[in-house]
């Protein structure tokens, strides 16, 4: 039984690790397309072909990791454990109802919140499903929707890899730093996956939109302008309002969050 367990969770692992070299190749492919050999000059037609195929990809790849780590054998009450995940997910999808201003929206310290309480692969699966739920509540689904779900995915990841404290308070300044943090490299990262699209039509280099004829360093040059103009001060937002959503409930919030981790374990092994 511990063999079949071993193997499940490295299975769990190994496709979380697929799933996120495919998504960072999906949003950093306008550098790698700037490595590729070209004419100076020659825009290529199959470059919206090519990051539309790999959102699709990704976007499969994201359905087969949640059937795994949803469905798969896991040990304790695993019915308890997706009832609680399904009503976390049900919560913090209604949160994005949330009027937000500037880009600052409450989903995202929820997630981090979880996914310091019960582990990694709990909380990359409360950030993927969130945003699948919250976008076909807000009529939000698109191309874009695979992105947005790794990247809220990878948030809940990252919050299990957060160091355990003793003391409450230094508990809600690392979750809340990391909060922050989160809020700024979401923003880049979305928008690193609109910037090949930002102007299509464009034949001026203004300094901002990415070209195939671009140099490596032509194109991160061009990236930085492009979102300090067009994402940095929504990306502030979220992080200030991440964080200030943390200080201010994440104490009774882990606190309920533990209180239900221990009637309902997702995994026999430690959280992440």
């Amino acid at each position: 039984m511990r063999l079949v367990s071993s193997l499940t969770v490295g299975l769990q692992n190994a496709t979380l690790l697929i799933v996120s070299i495919a998504g960072l190749l999906a949003f950093f492919l306008p550098f790698a397309i700037s490595v590729l050999p070209h004419e100076a000059g020659q825009v290529s037609s199959r470059t919206i072909e090519a990051s539309l195929l790999l959102a699709l990809i990704v976007g499969g790849s994201l359905v087969i990791t949640v059937a795994e780590l949803v469905g798969g054998p896991g040990a304790g009450n695993h019915a308890r454990s997706v009832a609680l995940l399904g009503a976390l997910v049900a919560i913090d999808a209604t949160l994005r109802l949330v009027p937000s201003f500037l880009g600052a929206s409450p989903i995202f310290a929820l997630i981090v919140l979880v996914g310091y309480v019960f582990g990694s692969r709990f909380g990359f699966v409360m950030g993927t499903l969130t945003l699948l739920l919250s976008a076909a509540i807000t009529a939000g689904v698109g191309p874009w929707l695979p992105f947005q779900m790794l990247c809220t995915g990878w948030v809940g990841l990252a919050s299990g890899w957060l160091p355990r404290w003793k003391s409450a308070r230094a508990e809600l300044v690392t979750a809340a730093a990391f909060g922050a943090a989160t809020g700024l490299v979401y923003g880049a990262l979305m928008n690193l996956y609109l910037w090949p699209f930002a102007a299509p039509g464009v034949t001026r280099d203004v300094g901002l939109y990415w070209s195939p004829a671009l140099s490596v360093v032509e194109s991160i040059e061009h990236y930085a302008a492009f979102y300090v103009a067009t994402s940095l001060v929504h990306d502030v937002t979220r992080a200030i309002a991440t964080a200030f959503l943390i200080v201010a409930a994440g104490r009774p919030v882990l606190r309920l969050l533990r209180r239900f981790h221990a009637r309902a374990t997702w995994a026999t092994s430690p959280p992440g």
